[in-house]
């Protein structure tokens, strides 16, 4: 039991508060579709026990219903039944994650950017481009899609186009919001995910916290925070180039190293509304 662990179950009034304010934007996207309160009471019990299950281990001791039914006060009955469903937690949507990746690789990759890292068009065909053609570049991060499929669905997305030699061009929207809700749920689980774990962790004071930071302005008007989104936009797509620039490169000294098997996610955000507190604040 660390110090944050409260014996009755309660938690400091100051964490009651932002779990309130963190639960607002998700509550809403939920009453927006419809999503009745019966119905997340059941997946919020049911990651309950996941998460018990799985993270609230005792060394060399099985988990019983019994223990998690005592960890989250979940009754034991549903403990046992929601045990022997798959978890709700799917994985992720595979076309999403793959142009994730290629566009990853295609605006990091030195053999793929010019010398103002710009993405350089590809040719479509590998008789044409040999390693160094969309259909390599697609063959390389999955098979489980033929390159002209996801050329087809890119062209459509307006992410890419195609010249009168038949090259394959990104555009300028290649790295704006995704459109279709599989892609758009792809990026909510993976991104709220990652960056609720990190606060979370620097919320218990064990560790060397991760990078975590923000830049917070109130008493703006409409002007200037459609200036300071642009100048925020513009300084963050230069941010997440260089960083995924550098990231390719790592990848690729990592690979095959079989001690390999870590993960990490760098993000940036901007938000902005009408601000409804009493108090102006500024901190960095």
């Amino acid at each position: 039991m660390n110090e944050h662990t409260q014996i009755a179950g309660d938690l400091p009034a100051p964490l009651v508060a932002a779990l309130q304010r963190v639960l607002r934007p998700l509550i809403r996207l939920l009453l927006s579709y419809g999503f009745r309160y019966q119905t997340f009471i059941e997946l919020v019990k049911s990651t309950y026990i996941h998460v018990a299950e799985e993270e609230f281990k005792l060394d060399k001791k099985a988990q019983t219903d019994s223990r998690i039914s005592l960890l989250t006060g979940v009754h034991r009955r549903d403990v046992n039944r929601l045990r022997k469903e798959s978890s709700t937690e799917s994985s992720l949507p595979l076309q999403a994650s793959m142009s994730a990746q290629l566009l990853a690789i295609w605006s990091g990759n030195e053999q793929y950017i010019d010398s103002q890292g710009i993405p350089l068009p590809l040719p479509r065909l590998a008789s044409k481009g040999g390693d160094h053609s969309f259909e390599a570049l697609v063959r390389s991060v999955s098979k489980d899609f033929r390159p002209r499929v996801v050329l087809d669905e890119w062209l459509r997305q307006g992410i890419a186009t195609l010249d009168k030699q038949d090259n394959v061009c990104l555009t300028a929207d290649a790295f704006a919001s995704p459109q279709g809700i599989e892609e758009k749920s792809f990026y909510f689980g993976q991104n709220i995910h990652d960056h609720l774990a990190a606060t979370v962790h620097n919320l218990s004071g064990d560790n060397t916290p991760f990078l975590e930071r923000c830049v917070y302005y109130s008493d703006l008007t409409a002007e200037s925070v459609q200036e300071y989104e642009r100048y925020a936009r513009l300084s963050g797509m230069r941010a997440l180039h260089t960083v995924n620039r550098h990231a390719v490169e790592l990848q690729k000294r990592d690979a095959g190293k079989p001690e390999a098997i870590y993960r990490t996610n760098f993000g940036i955000y901007n938000f902005t509304e009408i601000n409804r507190d009493e108090k102006s604040h500024e901190k960095e």
